[in-house]
């Protein structure tokens, strides 16, 4: 049997009626008032799935003001890690659904989205991804050498806007066209300043340094052996002055995140010894490594 493929996600589809469709799923905002229980629902604090043919259902209870990117754990808790759903797609998609669904223009639901996340980085409120992440990224804001910095494999860019926004020259790179182009259009809605490049990372398409800092935050576990390495050549290559890494420090590789491996503080220090850099491996909410030049 032939897999089927899937449009790729666009995150810029209007939901005038608060409902997001793709090829493959459908995704619903009932403004907090839930239907009433059907036959074959699964129902949890905040999504409900139902069955239907062709395409994934889900409904969400979660207004603009709590839309932020603690879903991305409310998702795994809630659906992909007791098994209701899996694959990183279909997170990928339900989550792009859940917060176009909250308003009716999709670069205002961006916008609301990335404000609301900023905004819990530097005062979380409750316990979760981002209270998770808050104290990864003011330590990378910590480790920055120099006036310069570009992050490699930034996903929604909030480090980048950080950093920004903190006076410091920042480019913000990553795979996904998708990603970078929605970056590129919310950050000057949030009055950030900030240059944005669809680049790989294994082979950024620059020849000279163009940056003091290289950041490769929560990358490195999403590529396998060869390409890990690869990123950290890359990463030396393109600093002037310094190279930051950080990993989370897992006992196995988490799928639903796009894991593909575990990264040890051990072959943290295995890569700082190949690089015949100063180096320091530490451990701060994951592992870390800084290579200085």
């Amino acid at each position: 049997m032939t897999a089927r493929h899937f449009a790729p996600i666009d995150p810029f589809t209007p939901c005038p009626d608060g409902v997001y469709r793709d090829d493959r799923v459908i995704v619903r905002s009932t403004a907090g008032h839930r239907h009433r229980r059907r036959l074959r629902m699964v129902r949890t604090a905040h999504f409900d799935v139902l069955p239907g043919p062709g395409h994934v259902s889900v409904e969400h209870v979660l207004s603009s003001d709590e839309v932020d990117d603690d879903l991305a754990g409310l998702l795994t808790d809630e659906l992909f890690r007791p098994g209701w759903l899996r694959g990183k797609d279909l997170f990928e998609r339900i989550f792009t659904g859940v917060v176009l669904s909250v308003e009716a223009d999709p670069l205002r639901s961006w916008e609301t989205f990335y404000r609301n996340t900023l905004s819990h980085i530097e005062s979380p409120v409750r316990p979760g991804t981002l209270a998770d992440y808050a104290p990864v990224y003011r330590r990378a804001g910590d480790l920055i050498a120099g006036d310069s910095v570009l992050e490699l494999g930034c996903c929604f860019g909030f480090l980048s806007l950080r950093l920004a926004a903190s006076g410091l020259e920042a480019t913000a790179t990553d795979i996904s066209p998708g990603a970078v182009e929605l970056l590129a259009r919310v950050a000057p809605r949030l009055g950030v300043r900030l240059a944005t490049r669809v680049a790989d990372a294994t082979r950024y398409p620059a020849v000279v340094p163009p940056a003091d800092t290289v950041l490769a935050l929560h990358l490195v576990e999403h590529l396998d052996g060869a390409d890990g390495d690869k990123v950290l050549v890359e990463a030396l290559r393109l600093a002037r002055r310094r190279v930051v890494v950080a990993v989370p420090l897992e006992m196995e590789a988490d799928e639903t995140w796009g894991h593909v491996r575990t990264v040890s503080l051990a072959d943290l220090e295995a890569w700082g010894r190949r690089s015949r850099c100063r180096y320091r491996v530490f451990e701060y909410h994951g592992g870390w490594l800084v290579l200085d030049r």
